[in-house]
């Protein structure tokens, strides 16, 4: 092609499709850093890249021709179409928003000339038998015609979609690109002329200084939050954690760009570098809906969290006898799906957590901390929440009112596996997680916990190696020795000689040596029962709540009714009637009585 007339002296009446054409070929000489000619987008003889002409010099006639051009497909269009019918992505979120991506259109049809693998790179209209060409376009950067894995293309992006959108936070909003002809976008953030999002909405084929063709740097996600509003993510964890990734896959997030304006680039990247990179990939992800690096959920998380990485080894925990079953349906999780009854039971980290915003803040008593902001949860009173303030609300979500939340862990005489309401405040007895509880004295508390103390689910139901217990491991109840979920150790069974170290996690707040006392302090019986009777807390008392004063609620297994009768009564400070018939591990009875103590 022959440029030489000078761009200011075409006439105004020449379209802007020809007056571009003319700017990129002003913008291939050899003194401008950020020509084409340097990168892999240059096909011809002297390509810097492995795949190129055998013969051919001219740079822009594998894309465009001043003449015998295609009539309806772009700017001067020379590299014959694909014919290929494209498989588009597809998301709960794009259903929700009442979103179908069709077959590309625009650009974006142009770059799948290419990059949809089905067209060979030396075909175009101004050549009879097309360009030979050394080699083909490699299967990294080849997209296929199924498109499902990928950035979704061609649709409209507008102020509608950007506020339809800010109905569903957790599965991240849009920034508004403002009216028609008026974008509030950046400059270089460009929607084609019929608002819609396309390959070069995000990547710039004729200028690769940022690397992947992008339009700007895309470090820490800067080309990414100009579409995608992510609440609290300025400020999370994630977004502002000077520490290192690990090496492979800093590996996979960096790359070096081609010819003359290639870089040094550090394997090693930090966490707010790499920014959302870290878990998602807009070409070829592995999990398609939310398009994910890894196709098992967790290892997105466990990639960073698995004692090499960053975070905390969470991937240990999961691995412990008692574990939230992560792995159960790793597919499952949808940002919309209902709260309490999903149409598949599941828990995935992204259930508890919000990998957007959270962060290293410490919660208060009765507060969540960092790690669960912003995460949906259940109201003491069973109503959906956006974003839970106390831990026992994200705790309510699968162990509330869930249809499917499954059995006790000890069978007791009033069956009740619904935590929200073991912990109502309207119960006889309760640990006091949502308020305060109602005995005014309670003795055997170790200090600084007191009758107006509050404590969360994560005091009992927490990693044995966190930091609570004096491990380097992380909080949290991601897995531990000790089931269900258990920090230390509580035997749930009759019959094992008395050994404080079973009951481990009652005498982390309970003092043992008040508890096994014949002292009148805390109950003159309780040392009866756990030293001879050899019997369990949990034979006698419910942990979460109970319909009968001071957590009473029998194990079943070990204790049946007396002349038809099974029922302890209050009568007062550290007294009570039992009316009840108690068995060894092997169902013989060892007691028939109807006592007041």
């Amino acid at each position: 092609m022959n440029f030489t007339t000078p761009f200011h002296s075409r006439r105004p009446r020449f379209s802007a499709v020809v007056a571009g054409l003319v700017f990129l070929a002003f913008a291939a000489r050899a003194d401008n850093p950020n020509s084409i000619i340097y990168t892999k987008h240059n096909l011809s003889i002297s390509s810097p890249g492995s795949v190129h002409a055998l013969t051919e010099s001219d740079v822009c006639i594998f894309c465009h021709t001043p003449h015998h051009a295609s009539a309806t497909d772009g700017p001067l269009w020379n590299h014959q179409m694909s014919t290929a019918l494209y498989t588009p992505f597809s998301s709960p979120t794009l259903t929700a928003l009442n979103v179908t991506i069709g077959q590309p259109t625009g650009s974006s049809r142009l770059c799948l000339s290419c990059h949809d693998g089905t067209v060979a790179l030396g075909l175009v209209n101004s050549r009879a038998g097309g360009i030979a060409m050394n080699n083909s376009i490699s299967a990294a950067y080849n997209l296929s015609p199924n498109l499902a894995s990928d950035h979704p293309i061609s649709f409209v992006y507008d102020s509608a979609l950007a506020a339809a959108a800010s109905a569903y936070p957790a599965a991240g909003g849009l920034v508004d690109p403002g009216p028609p002809g008026a974008s509030l976008l950046p400059p270089e953030v460009v929607l084609d002329n019929n608002g819609q999002m396309q390959c070069t909405t995000c990547h710039d084929p004729h200028n690769n200084q940022f690397t992947s063709f992008l339009v700007m740097d895309n470090s820490s996600s800067q080309l990414c939050v100009k579409c995608h509003a992510m609440p609290n993510w300025t400020g999370s964890a994630h977004a502002i954690s000077s520490q290192l990734v690990p090496a492979a896959l800093a590996s996979q997030i960096t790359r070096p760009k081609s010819g003359l304006q290639s870089k040094a680039v550090v394997a090693a990247t930090s966490v707010a570098h790499a920014a959302c990179a870290s878990c998602h990939m807009p070409h070829a992800a592995k999990a398609k809906q939310a398009l994910m690096r890894f196709s098992t959920p967790e290892n997105n998380c466990l990639d960073c969290h698995a004692g090499d990485g960053p975070g905390k080894n969470v991937a240990a925990d999961l691995k412990k006898l008692s574990v939230h079953p992560i792995s159960m349906e790793p597919d499952a999780h949808n940002a919309r799906e209902n709260l309490v009854n999903p149409p598949v039971r599941h828990v995935t980290c992204a259930d508890c957590h919000n990998p957007h915003a959270t962060s290293s803040a410490p919660g208060t008593q009765g507060q969540v901390s960092g790690a669960l902001a912003f995460v949906a949860g259940i109201s003491a009173g069973g109503g959906a929440l956006p974003a839970v303030t106390h831990e026992y609300e994200l705790c309510f979500r699968c162990h509330g009112d869930s249809a499917a939340r499954g059995p006790a862990s000890v069978p007791r005489q009033l069956v009740q596996t619904n935590t929200r309401l073991q912990f109502n405040p309207g119960n006889a007895s309760f640990h006091p997680v949502e308020t305060l509880g109602k005995n005014s004295s309670a003795p055997s508390l170790i200090p600084p916990l007191t009758a107006s103390s509050l404590i969360g689910c994560g005091d009992c139901h927490n990693s044995d190696q966190g930091f609570a217990t004096g491990g380097s491991g992380a909080n949290g109840p991601h897995g531990s020795a000790f089931a269900p979920l258990l920090e230390r150790r509580l035997l749930l069974t009759d019959g094992t000689p008395y050994n404080p170290n079973n009951f481990a996690l009652c005498y982390k707040c309970h003092s043992s040596s008040v508890v096994d006392s014949s002292m009148v302090t805390s109950w003159q019986n309780h040392r009866t029962h756990i030293e001879d009777y050899r019997a369990a807390c949990t034979t006698c008392h419910d942990s979460h709540g109970s319909t009968q004063s001071h957590l009473v609620n029998f194990n079943t297994l070990y204790v049946q009714p007396y002349n038809g009768v099974l029922q302890y009564q209050s009568t007062g400070p550290n007294h009570g009637t039992c009316t009840l018939t108690c068995h060894d591990g092997s169902g013989r009875p060892i007691s028939h009585h109807a006592v007041t103590y």
